[in-house]
């Protein structure tokens, strides 16, 4: 194991942040009102006693760029994960299905699944993660059928109490960290880095996201307000669950 020098991941970070938020921005190009609208609770609205355009809009908008920048940020954090791995122990980006980092150390070959958070995922989810490993051991062991290996799963954030899952481990947060770096602390030198140049790379964010809702609320008001200017919950309704062959669009 190599020692992890600080410096080198604050170049990495400094250098790659840019890609995250460029991938924010990107996520307004292919955005549209009525896409949005078709996925989420018309009924939820209404309870909420939403009157306003830009109210409901602006809730619309918001839930989808917090769900979309959790899963950007998510591959960006497991790039970072890669590429720390990489300095320390001489890990690599793995071809196997749902395997994303393998390394080996003392006599094991790890095989890591990297995740944001410890609540990633379902039931049915986790046991896909499941079978990925033991799909990924048997292929590793039909090359070299006397290889140790060990599945990981690994959260960038969070903690977990339980790390022995039986079939695999599950390190969050300090001990993700610590386990592919070596380095107890990192978990907290990561936070300084990872704020670079954020202030003006929000800045271009702010102005993009506020045309998109000054849009969206006019196109809102157009098709889903009467002539008053209420919002026409029957006609918002409709648009989104009705039959296909009853649909407005």
């Amino acid at each position: 194991m190599n020692k992890l020098s600080l410096a080198d991941v604050v170049e990495y970070v400094e250098r790659e942040i840019g890609t995250f938020h460029a991938r924010r921005l990107q996520c307004f190009e292919s955005l549209n009102l009525k896409k949005i609208l078709k996925r989420k609770n018309p009924y939820l609205f209404k309870a909420k006693n939403i009157l306003t355009a830009d109210r409901l809009v602006k809730d619309l908008v918001d839930a989808y760029v917090s769900s979309s920048e959790e899963g950007i940020f998510g591959d960006w954090l497991e790039g970072l994960a890669i590429f720390v791995n990489t300095l320390t122990f001489g890990g690599w980006k793995s071809g196997i299905p749902g395997i994303d980092l393998e390394f080996d150390y003392d006599g094991v070959r790890y095989i890591v699944a990297i995740k944001s958070g410890p609540s990633w995922g379902n039931s049915g989810q986790i046991r896909q993660m499941i079978a990925n490993f033991k799909a990924a051991k048997q292929t590793l062991r039909t090359s070299n059928s006397q290889i140790n290996v060990r599945a990981v799963n690994g959260c960038c954030y969070g903690r977990n109490r339980l790390p022995d899952r039986g079939v695999y481990f599950k390190y969050c947060g300090q001990a993700f960290w610590e386990f592919i770096s070596g380095n107890t602390n990192l978990y907290r030198e990561l936070i300084e880095p990872l704020g670079h140049k954020a202030r003006e790379r929000n800045d271009d964010f702010q102005k993009s996201y506020a045309a998109l809702l000054n849009m969206f609320v006019k196109d809102f008001i157009v098709n889903f307000c009467d002539s008053q200017g209420n919002i026409d919950w029957d006609t918002l309704v409709k648009f989104n669950s009705a039959r296909v062959e009853n649909a407005l669009d």
